[in-house]
């Protein structure tokens, strides 16, 4: 238990000394009670340095495994030095303090934690692998449940995340964008905005999510010019079609007294007013099951396109728009409630499907063409059908592109537009 215990207050003088010497007392900081990268040194220090030891001189066989071993040795000095000097500097870092005399704390503490080690004897390697191993389950372990004193320190990692390049923050909307459009984190749009009185279109376009050039959002919202609309942009829990179908049309959540959740939709409700109910979507009723759960929400009418498996191209968006203008158009005083998932734009597109041999300037090409039509469809429909409203949203971000095109947009932010 000594030789443990020797490694883990060596490498937590090395990482709290500088702490303690560079904040002023009560300041909320998160810090590690010792350094994994120094502990994982130590460790490694003390075997090499054993090694080392058991070398005899009266075998000049032996003398060029004893350089190597010296090198070795030095090199993982060093490195304990380096690491040392890394954390003192992210610590200056966060207080804007140059080094300074600072610099000689590393030298100091990495001293002082060598001599500690110094008659310490070694694990084995298979030893050492398996104490870090513990040590990293448990300072993970320790932080889910109590982030703000976490057991272990990673000066290294610290360091990476401090100075390489930050990427463009995709996780939230930025202040800008939140200054012109309306945004919310609730999935109730759907419900927000429906109105009983008249007949409604869910529009749930495949793969439109908000882009990080607000440039490029507004050229897309151009096709809704001159119609009655509201814009904005709402938060997705999950990133999927199907799970975006449902999240769209919920109507309310509850739970009994046993914990057992009971979800009412949106279709359910609206049917039960006397509302006809319809579900439209382009390809295959077995994708995703749909065949199963779009009955299950309350819609009492269906329209599938054609299965993909029988070799036969899938539903475009221009043949479900004119199916949705035939609904609408019908001679009848009943009103509607249609639910449209748009298939034009969903990944991998047509053409782009070998993920080894995208052009990415190629792809943003035509996924902007694709969105333009489809979007230019609703539009038209809109145009043509003052008395109905349209509530188009996206049903996720671009999630299954290549990577780059994936950077162009924010995580799990999509838009809605309602028109009339």
């Amino acid at each position: 238990m000594n030789r443990l215990l020797y490694p883990l207050v060596a490498s937590a003088l090395i990482t709290i000394v500088p702490f303690l010497l560079t904040f002023e007392k009560g300041q909320d900081i998160v810090r590690g009670l010792f350094g994994f990268e120094e502990f994982a040194l130590l460790l490694l220090f003390v075997y090499v340095k054993n090694k080392l030891t058991k070398i005899s001189f009266a075998n000049k066989k032996e003398v060029p495994a004893f350089a190597g071993m010296t090198i070795v040795l030095g090199i993982v000095i060093a490195a304990l030095f380096a690491v040392a000097w890394l954390d003192l500097q992210n610590l200056l870092a966060i207080k804007g303090w140059a080094t300074g005399w600072y610099g000689l704390l590393p030298f100091v503490t990495c001293g002082l934690a060598i001599a500690m080690m110094w008659k310490v004897k070694p694990f084995s390697v298979s030893a050492v692998s398996f104490i870090l191993f513990v040590a990293l389950i448990a300072h993970l372990f320790a932080y889910n449940h109590y982030a703000a004193q976490p057991l272990a320190q990673f000066p290294l990692v610290d360091y990476m995340n401090r100075t390489v390049p930050k990427p463009v923050a995709r996780d939230s909307l930025p202040e800008s964008f939140r200054a012109k459009y309306f945004t919310t984190d609730s999935a109730t749009i759907t419900r927000g905005f429906t109105d009983s009185t008249k007949t409604n279109v869910l529009v749930l376009v495949e793969s439109w999510g908000v882009p990080l050039d607000m440039n490029r959002f507004a050229k897309q919202l151009q096709v809704f010019d001159g119609i009655s609309n509201q814009v904005g942009a709402h938060h997705r829990m999950y990133s999927r079609t199907r799970t975006a179908e449902r999240e769209d049309l919920i109507y309310s959540v509850s739970r009994d007294s046993t914990g057992r959740r009971d979800t009412i939709f949106l279709p359910q409700v609206l049917r039960a007013q006397g509302i006809k109910t319809q579900f439209i979507y382009g390809g295959d009723s077995l994708v995703q099951m749909r065949n199963k759960y779009i009955r299950n929400v309350g819609f009492e009418e269906t329209f599938f396109g054609i299965s993909a498996n029988s070799g036969v191209e899938p539903r475009t968006d221009r043949e479900s728009a004119a199916l949705l203008d035939s609904l609408l158009s019908t001679q009848d005083s009943a009103l509607r409630f249609i639910a449209w998932t748009t298939l034009d734009t969903k990944f991998p597109l047509q053409g782009f499907m070998d993920p080894y041999k995208i052009d990415v300037a190629a792809l943003d090409s035509a996924y902007t063409e694709r969105l333009a039509g489809t979007l230019q469809l609703v539009a038209d429909l809109a145009k043509k059908h003052p008395e109905v409203r349209f509530i188009v949203q996206g049903d996720h971000n671009p999630i299954l592109s290549p990577l780059k095109f994936q950077e162009k947009f924010y995580k799990r932010w999509v838009p809605f537009v309602v028109l009339n």
